[in-house]
């Protein structure tokens, strides 16, 4: 438990910016094809006034031409007021509308690092960190749960898969699953409240952005009831599921490739197969391990299976994300409840409306910002939770040892 918090810790400081970014990027859309205006250049960059087609009826217009207004979070529409009087020039013009233009820009993120530039830039260094709390209050019981129950799902007599005799080579996939789904169960209402935190981009500093969540989520369950606050557990399932059955296979893979190797350039056997004795063999080889060879090697595993992990669930994390903020709208009261929503069917058919609207990069999208959140945070989580379980055990034998000695 304290090595699962240890590095629960450690991750959420280094990964929270990526995690922000990867909000962003998933839930901004693609807003409606921008009709030309005369008044812009021909040749300029700044992207054209969008045509204002559709919009609410309470959608208002603006005083001020800086002030942006996001319809469903989805589609940049920049609303901007008309000239106040009739003997305006075409420069004032054209200067209010690129200043809409930038303000849209500011908020269109069309890489990771992009996004990390543009926040910071816009919103404050400090907007990088937004969620943090939740995240701490999220990690923490997630991975206490997580890790301590893989580990007893995987190796102790007493699990239900153990007495089951399921093929040692498919134990990682099954207790990976298991372990998961308790998790994600538990954290499921803390990490509703993270993800519309950071996908906020309201500017009234940290007050601001954690009142307005606050009041989104009390509203949503005055209207639907306390059960809402697990809306989109089955994505997430979805997403965490699968992925934490390639994770776990992957790192005990990888961790046994490297222990093999260590193996061999000791000038001993080659320990191949999930034989029982290899596994005896490999578990011996790792308790004689020192403390920086058992770092390095759940470091390499742990990262390179958190990668490929992170990137075959990429869709499914999409779905996810765009489901928790996109509906938000209807469910808090802020859009018509008998407007259909994409986000309303389920999961094969969103993902397969989001393949057809934007194709295999929409899929995708903020793929490379989950990769590497995913990638350094699996690598520090796991190495820091196997670190700490060597030293625990270390002390626990000197402990058993003066007590023999006793």
């Amino acid at each position: 438990m304290l090595s699962a918090v240890t590095g629960s810790i450690l991750t959420s400081l280094l990964v929270t910016p990526l995690d922000v970014v990867r909000v962003r990027l998933q839930s901004q859309g693609n807003g409606p094809t921008p009709s030309p205006n005369p008044n812009i250049p021909r040749g300029s960059t700044l992207p054209l006034t969008p045509a204002f087609t559709n919009l609410p009826p309470n959608l208002g217009i603006s005083s001020c031409c800086r002030e942006v207004f996001w319809v469903n979070n989805n589609a940049a529409y920049c609303v901007a007021a008309a000239p106040s009087t009739s003997t305006i020039t075409n420069t004032a013009v054209l200067s209010s509308q690129t200043c809409v233009a930038e303000e849209a820009q500011s908020k269109t993120f069309t890489s990771t690092f992009d996004g990390l530039r543009k926040i910071a830039r816009n919103e404050g260094p400090k907007t990088l960190w937004r969620g943090l709390s939740p995240t701490l209050v999220m990690a923490v019981p997630a991975n206490v749960i997580y890790f301590a129950g893989y580990d007893w799902m995987r190796y102790s007599p007493a699990s239900p898969f153990k007495k089951m005799g399921i093929n040692d080579g498919y134990a990682p996939l099954v207790a990976g699953s298991a372990a998961r789904i308790l998790a994600a169960i538990a954290v499921a209402p803390i990490e509703m409240f993270r993800t519309r935190m950071q996908a906020s981009s309201t500017s009234g500093g940290p007050t601001g952005y954690f009142r307005e969540t606050m009041t989104d989520m009390r509203g949503m369950i005055r209207q639907n009831g306390l059960g809402t606050m697990w809306t989109g557990l089955t994505l997430t399932l979805w997403r965490d599921v699968p992925f934490s059955a390639v994770y776990w296979w992957g790192y005990e893979y990888g961790r046994n490739v490297l222990t093999d190797r260590r193996e061999r350039n000791r000038g001993r056997s080659r320990m191949d197969g999930w034989d029982p004795d290899r596994l005896k063999l490999r578990t011996r080889s790792r308790s004689r391990e020192d403390h920086m060879a058992t770092l390095v090697d759940s470091f390499i595993a742990g990262a390179s299976s958190g990668a490929v992990a992170a990137f075959i669930t990429t869709p499914f994390d999409v779905g996810k994300t765009r489901q928790q903020v996109v509906r938000h709208a209807t469910e808090a009261g802020k859009a018509s409840a008998a407007k259909t929503l994409p986000e309303d069917l389920a999961m094969p058919r969103f993902l397969w409306h989001i393949f057809k609207e934007q194709g295999m990069s929409g899929l995708f999208k903020g793929w490379a910002a989950r990769c590497l959140k995913v990638a350094p945070a699996c690598a520090i989580m796991i190495s820091s939770y196997e670190l700490g379980k060597k030293m625990a055990g270390t002390v626990n034998v000197q402990r058993d040892g003066r007590l023999s000695s006793d």
